[in-house]
């Protein structure tokens, strides 16, 4: 199933994607009107919503171009975000990361699919995207193992991970170089992770349809149930929290390294499986 934050009069509500259309729901349980609600109600809240959506007309659904996206998830209780979590090309040897390198953006800095993203140029002109696979944490977890943990994913869905390149964000201020508004797009939806096994996608990123990133999840260091064990050891994952699991190597060219994003850069980050994150930047 693909659940999408949608738009409305300002206000956001969940929507289910099929194709080239979107179903708002309107099932008579609140716990099923948010995205995080919908992480916590488990398998019987995912039932409920399709067999709503079986009784519905054709005429309930809408053009998936008439909508407004807002992030997939738009209030996470928290995001914690993994570095270092891709071998670069050719390398084997781990014995360098004995634990996941944990640090998180603040949940005012998401923004949707098809959203713009500026940010005040004075305080930071160099700034980069990076994909990451986002998990959407669905039952609790505190204290759990690897082998229980993907039991705790509701999901899966694109991060942007946008970043500080400048010494002072991007080195003992990391949070508030990542957290500023818009620097974590998500979306442009969340497939449930019934649907999708997260261990070989490939995944990428493109400033103006020029490639800078493309790698595969099969590069990480640290395995996405190994993410959520250590995490929880440490604090307690809710409904509705995302992990951004880390981002493969940015490429030598065509663009380089040294290219940061610029006002006018169309910014798409994309993994097999689910789909593509697109923001302009003004």
């Amino acid at each position: 199933m693909r659940l999408a934050t949608i738009v409305e009069f300002g206000h956001p509500s969940v929507a289910l994607v099929l194709d080239r259309s979107l179903l708002p729901l309107a099932v008579a349980d609140a716990r099923l009107g948010s995205m995080r609600g919908i992480a916590g109600s488990g398998t019987e809240g995912l039932q409920r919503i399709g067999e709503w959506a079986r009784r519905q007309p054709e005429r309930a659904f809408r053009p998936i171009d008439d909508v407004e996206f807002g992030p997939a998830v738009p209030d996470p209780g928290a995001i914690y975000t993994i570095g270092l979590n891709y071998r670069a090309l050719g390398e084997t040897d781990d014995a360098d990361h004995e634990r996941p390198l944990v640090y998180g953006k603040l949940p005012t800095a998401v923004t949707g699919h098809g959203s713009s993203v500026t940010w005040d140029r004075s305080l930071t002109p160099n700034v980069d995207p990076e994909v990451e696979l986002g998990v959407v944490i669905g039952e609790q977890a505190a204290a759990i193992g690897p082998e229980e943990a993907m039991r705790h994913v509701f999901g899966y869905t694109c991060i942007n991970d946008v970043s500080s390149r400048d010494p002072w964000l991007d080195g003992d201020q990391w949070l508030l170089g990542k957290s500023m508004a818009g620097f974590c797009p998500v979306g442009p939806w969340v497939v449930t992770a019934d649907e999708l096994a997260p261990d070989d996608l490939r995944l990428g990123c493109t400033i103006n349809g020029v490639a800078i990133q493309d790698g595969t999840t099969a590069h990480m260091r640290f395995s996405i149930a190994d993410l959520i064990s250590f995490l929880s050891r440490h604090t307690v994952l809710r409904p509705g929290d995302l992990i951004a699991t880390g981002t493969p190597t940015r490429l030598a060219g065509p663009l380089g390294p040294e290219r940061h994003l610029q006002a006018g850069d169309v910014v798409t980050v994309w993994i097999d499986g689910i789909g593509e994150l697109t923001t302009t930047i003004a």
